[in-house]
């Protein structure tokens, strides 16, 4: 997608891909179960040309996100820690 810009940020101990675009403030998309940061690249182009900045991480153990191991590392704690 056009001007998206894609980067690793570390964040609660992982590194975490997200899509950005554009200037502040900033707006959050979290994506649902089984799903990237894709299905939001619509509000991302919408917002961004409105002055905002939309952000869409992968969330852990998707996309180009950090998964750990152990399935004790996919709590709601951590999800909103990530974000």
């Amino acid at each position: 997608m056009e001007g998206v810009e894609h980067r690793i940020v570390k964040v609660n101990g992982i590194n975490m891909h997200v899509a950005e675009k554009g200037a502040r403030p900033g707006l959050l998309f979290v994506h649902g179960f089984s799903e990237l940061w894709y299905p939001w690249r619509h509000q991302i182009a919408a917002l961004s040309s409105k002055g905002y900045r939309p952000v869409a991480p992968d969330l852990r153990g998707y996309g180009d996100t950090y998964s750990p191991d152990s399935v004790t590392c996919y709590t709601c704690f951590h999800i909103v820690g990530d974000l």
